[in-house]
């Protein structure tokens, strides 16, 4: 809890219940009263208070030295106790209805003005604290992170927890709508100034029981922004059905090192198509506004450069210039932040060049803030602050880190130092002038204001009947198998061998990846349909017969093999292989699975390899011996259906890879988008990757032609237009991600070779042709360039078109600014 002075030194003056915004501080040698609100805020306003009640305003400054006489510290604290701390604070907050923050008409930066100016330091610096939920206050949970469905909250755990200043935000809790609400009820009415809980949970590719879609890689894969903007938005309708308002989510982290655990909860290894992707999701989540029964906060994280950590090892450093994390790192933020209006950023653990991202105010003030005009709050990835002192070695404390965090630009902690070690250490600092009071009161403004944003302050409850009516409703349920649909990428398929024929009699379905459905990090694997690959199957085919071997003998896998017409071998990886915090080393498929696939690919059977795997795999023998490969990524809880369509031809492939294959980890990092001096030659292997970022192959073909492009006329600031016509040259009607790439052919700095800067999925009839537009903006074109400056250059750009980032019709185009 808070410091409070031992009972014995209080002499006559005893603490009164509701008192806590004043604390004893021990002086050189008596115990002082002082204020702790800094520059006289610990009070209401004038006018909000009887007149009686207004000498209390003189108390603000007692600790000046005009008033700290003893006697008169004394009498102010016996009328202020007694007339404002005594009472009740459900009585004291019911009266607050008639000043300016409680009135929904107002301003929101003046409800703000005026709440802040009537809140103590100890109120302030709860609001920048997270607690857990399901372990602190409820009766019973089912593990550490979900409150069991029928526990009840404990008033008198919330009590000692909490006493009467309130609640930042509660995380780890996933409740019911009525619990959220029993819960919300009570923080409302008890504290002093009636200010609502935040609740916070993940989200990433489901929300807590509710429905399960591909992991984000995989989403990703569809090139396909309606899906991901419909995805953010059933997530968000879910999780405030049962009272979440915030969900920590999506990862705007760009995948440049598969050997990172957290590859498969990124968009992929580009900057353009991260950041869109990111922004539809935000956009969704959000929706038109925050303060409605359907949406979120979205949280883009893990800000920034988290996604290339020295040696693929998770909150390892990273190593770039200002140029590379302008140019490579940030834009997906930027786009969610301004395009999208996120609420709410996640800081990352890492360092770059020395300076930990929670102690970096170029980071969270400079860009994020004055750049960007961010009015969210930024919230420590969990234990990000703590390690500004356990690992980074620049906190000599957990005082100095935690005030170090805050006034960086960090505005909550998650679980980084016991409550009472992080609020008296910002309380202390506050008080100390160590953290100024500017910096206390941009967080606790930035807090407040998402709180007034969602709409908290005038309708803090929902309606439990909402939840019944969308949660895992048929619509959603729906896009989650369209997604899975959607992403299905096939990387290879000589003769053609797929689809394979329904009338097949006989199939072997071998590999630990074929009787369980694979989801990924951040999901329970026991939620939603959970159909494998094998129930796919069985489910599509009932006249055939469909055996499975799990292939952890191989001798019997190979039998099992034989006796079949074809063989689907489901490999890849599973939780705690990839994931947060299983980093690999090694990047082969795992354990006995490359001797299992050459096994089984020796008895001569046609074999398909199916993989469902978070992080790109380096499988060149595969791709040398292997008919037909398909990459299906973690496809959610109806990716065994989406798989065994795809097989047998009910879905046409049309998935398209976001992130580079790599031959081996030798030649790691490996990303498209490379600058032209990077060279890709070794004495003992081809530099070339497997399969390039943008592949991805279908059952039918296309074809590119008639590429133009319209300059916008000199110093116009237009559009640069480009078109190019699409034709399905095969038999049957598919989906064809058209990619648009541009290079600047001589610029001020190095710029990449090429880089996306549009693209389209579109869907094609047999012999169909259709015209696709990109529209550049130009700032899209912009450099950061010698005089660290964004700058639109002059001069000659070439542009590519077509299904992969190995593009080859191209043209080029004059820009002058």
């Amino acid at each position: 809890m808070l410091r409070q002075p031992d009972k014995a030194t209080r002499g006559s003056a005893e603490l009164h219940p509701g008192m806590e915004g004043l604390l004893f501080v021990n002086g050189s040698s008596d115990w002082d009263w002082k204020c702790r609100s800094g520059e006289g805020s610990s009070l209401p306003s004038r006018g909000s208070l009887p007149a009686s009640a207004q000498f209390c305003r003189g108390f603000d400054r007692c600790h000046n030295s005009a008033s700290r006489q003893a006697g008169f510290v004394t009498a102010c604290l016996l009328f202020c106790g007694l007339f404002v701390c005594s009472r009740p604070a459900p009585a004291f907050a019911q009266e607050q209805g008639s000043v300016l923050y409680r009135q929904a008409d107002a301003p929101t930066e003046q409800r703000l003005d005026d709440l802040l100016s009537r809140m103590t330091v100890e109120e302030k610096v709860r609001e920048l604290d997270m607690y857990s939920g399901a372990t602190g206050i409820m009766s019973a949970h089912s593990d550490s992170t979900h409150a069991d469905p029928g526990a009840v909250f404990v008033p008198e755990k919330a009590q000692q927890l909490w006493g009467a200043l309130g609640v930042g935000s509660i995380h780890d809790l996933n409740p019911t709508p009525e619990q959220y609400n029993a819960i919300q009820k009570w923080v409302i009415a008890h504290n002093r100034l009636a200010i609502p809980a935040l609740f916070i949970e993940e989200g990433l590719h489901g929300f807590n029981n509710g429905t399960v879609f591909p992991a984000p890689i995989g989403l990703a894969a569809t090139w396909d922004l309606k899906i991901a903007q419909q995805t953010g938005a059933v997530i968000a309708s879910e999780a405030r059905s049962t009272g979440v308002d915030m969900i920590l989510a999506p990862v705007l982290d760009l995948g440049r090192d598969p050997r990172w655990g957290r590859v498969e909860e990124d968009f992929g290894e580009d900057p353009y198509l991260t950041g869109q992707m990111g922004l539809a999701y935000v956009r969704g989540a959000q929706g038109e506004s925050l303060a409605s029964d359907h949406t979120v906060v979205a949280e883009p994280k893990h800000f920034a450069g988290h996604g290339s950590p020295e040696g693929g090892t998770n909150t390892s450093p990273v190593h770039m210039g200002e140029r590379e994390l302008r140019t490579t790192m940030l834009p997906a933020f930027a786009e969610a932040i301004r395009e999208g209006h996120a609420m709410a950023v996640m800081a990352a653990y890492h360092e770059i060049d020395g300076i930990p991202i929670t102690d970096d105010p170029f980071l969270l003030k400079t860009i994020l803030r004055q750049e960007w005009g961010f009015p969210g709050f930024v919230l420590s990835d969990l234990g990000a602050i703590q390690r500004l002192y356990t690992a980074h070695g620049v906190a000599a404390s957990p005082q100095d880190a935690a005030c170090m965090g805050i006034r960086a630009g960090v505005d909550m902690q998650f679980y980084d130092f016991d409550h009472a070690v992080f609020q008296n250490a910002l309380i202390d600092c506050a008080h100390d002038r160590a953290l100024p009071l500017a910096d206390l009161d941009r967080a606790v403004r930035s807090v407040l204001r998402v709180k007034f944003e969602l709409g908290l302050f005038d309708r803090p409850f929902v309606d439990p009947a909402l939840k019944a009516k969308v949660y895992r409703s048929p619509e959603h349920l729906g896009l989650s198998l369209e997604s899975a649909r959607e992403s299905m990428t096939l990387l290879k398929n000589d003769g053609p061998l797929l689809p394979l024929s329904k009338s097949t009699k006989r199939i072997a379905v071998i590999g630990p990846n074929a009787a369980v459905a694979r989801y990924g990090d951040y999901e329970d694997e026991e939620n939603g349909e959970h159909i494998s690959i094998l129930q796919g199957l069985r489910d599509l085919l009932p006249e055939a017969t469909v055996t499975f071997d799990p292939g952890s003998n191989i001798p019997a896998a190979v039998e099992t093999a034989a006796r079949a017409d074809v063989v689907i071998l489901a490999l890849g990886e599973r939780q705690g292989i990839s994931g947060e915090g299983f980093d690999r080393s090694c990047l082969d498929l795992p354990g006995n699975q490359e001797q299992l696939l050459e096994a089984v690919t020796g008895t001569g059977k046609p074999v398909v390899l199916v993989l469902e795997n978070g992080r790109p795999l380096t499988i060149d023998w595969a791709e040398q011996h292997i008919p037909a490969i398909l990459e299906a990524w973690y496809p959610g809880e109806f990716g065994g259906k989406a798989v065994a369509e795809t097989l047998f031809g009910d879905n046409n492939p049309g998935g398209k890879l976001t992130i580079t294959f790599p031959r081996s980890v030798g030649q790691l990092p490996d990303f498209y988008n490379a600058d032209p001096s990077r060279v890709w030659k070794y004495v003992d292997a081809s530099g070339q990757p497997l399969f390039p970022f943008g592949f991805g192959l279908s059952y039918t073909t296309f074809r590119y032609d008639r590429l133009a492009v319209q300059a916008p006329p000199p110093g116009s600031h237009g559009d640069v237009r480009v078109t190019v016509d699409v034709t399905n040259t095969g038999d049957r009607a598919g989906d064809e991600v058209a990619q648009l790439y541009v290079r600047e052919n001589v610029g001020s700095v190095e710029t990449p070779e090429r880089a996306l800067k549009g693209f389209s999925r579109i869907h094609l009839q047999p012999g169909e042709t259709r015209s696709v537009t990109f529209l550049v903006p130009q700032r899209q074109l912009a450099v950061w360039n010698a005089d660290n400056q964004w700058a639109v250059e002059a001069g000659r750009y070439t542009v590519w078109a077509g299904g992969s980032s190995r593009a080859s019709l191209s043209t080029d185009f004059n820009l002058q600014p």
